[in-house]
């Protein structure tokens, strides 16, 4: 037998057997390493280049290891599991926010330490999102998302026992750290099972259940704060919650990304083969800082230079940005000026919910449209595609931001404000989703990293516009506050018209997406 060669497993002596191919795994291990790598890190198959025969692959379009491939039902259950999930973490974003007035007032604060409280979870949140973006790109989607959501709930509790301000910010920001993980990686778990003819509908399903947390916590925990319970309960629900979730997870979730169910698939065989050279691609990563902090830190920022990520991007997180300052400007409106209690006045948040879910619609709508594109396309995403339902929207944004503020009021009946909320929240929504699908299918396998820059440029924005909300509606009034916001949403207007017909020419010339254009 030629050095190297994998011996047969049949022997008739099975000790000599078991002893022969230790010894040519040794000898083939050592032969794979490279000399000039440092033994303690080096992968005994990094730089060397694979024989196709012992590269364990996908056996085809039909391969059942192919996430695409999971039964329909089970594609279901993941996604609504996973929406749940990132609904805890976006729920302990807001839930804290009815809490603020209490937390001043017990521990003696400024208003603006308090709401510090909404501002560093979500500065939090845009940390963690460059971190748990590459982690899910190395070591898979499951322990990427779940791991760090365990640890999020912890300090969701830990939050609810503080002793001092302190340490409600300390635990806040924590949580939010760890709390980016779903928000950032659920996006990319989305494209692992789903077509892209498919994905549209899903990743609805993922954004509404990322805005119904922000949106509906406020109520709840609304209604906890005017309670016997106190603010600490908006934080024991919230851990509560997520405790639930994270439980449903462990049942529930697969791993789905697809180089790492190939080393899965690997292990498997080289058990039932003996064939211990058989490995998939990923086994070949030889992992190290220098490259996770080139590729999946760097990266997103390197995105970000690129005209497509940054103006979606920015549109983007102005948008969720107006979603997080609604947090400190609806009780300026409801409560102080119309005299509404903490539950009646979260109650506008709906009017936000029921304009999200017509958003919502709208983008299921547009599937027929994309559909049609991408089958024209040869079975390839085509992005602009995705832009007309935030073409629209963007104008419903920006006439909700005027409409909500001229009749906010007191003497003006309310119902021209819900209105305004609900024109705000459709075009929230339109804006949001279109431009999370607009990133994916553009960047495709860069996606993650795609998400994650906006995750974070989104998160500043959503922690910066509380700390302000009430200096501004308080000096400039309501009505020209909401005005100064509709005049900067009207000036983003052109954003997706400008890339719905440009944009296969600027995807075209860019590094990072012009895989994503037809040959």
């Amino acid at each position: 037998m030629a050095l190297g060669e994998i011996p047969s497993t049949e022997s008739e002596d099975p000790e000599e057997s078991k002893v022969g191919q230790r010894a040519h795994w040794l000898i083939a291990r050592l032969r794979c390493r490279d000399p000039g790598q440092d033994a303690s890190l080096s992968h005994p198959l990094a730089g060397i280049k694979s024989s196709i025969d012992v590269l364990v692959d996908f056996e085809g379009p039909d391969d059942l290891y192919r996430p695409v491939n999971w039964p329909f039902r089970k594609k279901v259950m993941t996604t609504v599991v996973y929406g749940l999930i990132t609904m805890g973490s976006a729920w302990a974003s807001s839930a804290y926010s009815p809490a603020i007035p209490q937390v001043v007032h017990e521990f003696h604060v400024g208003e603006e330490a308090g709401t510090l409280g909404i501002s560093l979870f979500l500065f939090g949140i845009g940390l963690g999102s460059l971190l748990w973006a590459p982690i899910s790109e190395v070591y898979g989607r499951k322990i990427a998302v779940l791991t760090p959501y365990f640890l999020s709930a912890i300090f969701s509790f830990a939050s609810a026992v503080a002793k001092d301000v302190q340490t409600v910010m300390i635990t806040r920001i924590f949580s939010g750290f760890f709390g980016a993980a779903p928000i950032t990686n659920v996006g990319g778990a989305m494209s692992d099972i789903w077509f892209a003819q498919q994905r549209g509908a899903a990743i609805v399903v993922y954004a509404v259940t990322l805005v119904a947390g922000t949106v509906l916590a406020p109520i709840v925990g609304g209604a906890a704060v005017d309670s016997y319970l106190g603010w600490r309960w908006t934080e024991y629900i919230t851990g509560i919650l997520m405790s639930l979730s994270l439980t449903l997870g462990l049942i529930f979730l697969d791993e789905s990304y697809p180089p790492v169910l190939l080393v899965y698939k690997a292990r498997r065989l080289r058990l039932e083969s003996g064939n211990w050279a058989l490995h998939a691609r990923h086994e070949e990563w030889d992992v190290s800082l220098k490259d996770l902090s080139r590729k999946y830190l760097i990266r997103p920022f390197q995105l970000m230079a690129t005209p497509i990520c940054f103006f979606v991007a920015l549109y983007a997180s102005f948008v969720y940005g107006i979603l997080y300052l609604s947090l400190a400007s609806f009780p300026i409106e409801f409560q102080e000026l119309r005299g509404w209690n903490a539950v009646i006045g979260a109650l506008p948040f709906l009017a936000l919910f029921v304009g999200i879910l017509f958003g919502a619609a709208a983008n299921l709508l547009n599937q027929r449209f994309y559909v049609k594109r991408f089958r024209a396309n040869n079975n390839r995403p085509v992005p602009e595609a995705r832009l007309p339902p935030m073409m629209a929207g963007s104008v419903f944004f920006a006439a909700g931001m005027f409409i909500q503020g001229w009749t906010s009021k007191k003497d003006v009946f309310w119902f021209g404000s819900i209105c305004g909320a609900f024109s705000t929240g459709l075009g929230f929504f339109t804006i949001f989703q279109a431009a999370l699908n607009y990133l994916i299918d553009t960047f495709q396998q860069y996606a993650a990293s795609a998400v994650a820059v906006n995750t974070f440029l989104r998160s500043i924005f959503a922690g910066s516009f509380p700390l302000f909300t009430n200096a501004m509606f308080h000096n400039l009034g309501i009505p020209w506050a909401s005005s100064l916001l509709g005049f900067i949403s009207v000036a983003l207007i052109p954003i997706p018209y400008v890339l719905y017909i440009f944009g296969p020419r600027i995807r075209a010339r860019g590094k990072w997406s012009k895989a994503s254009v037809a040959p």
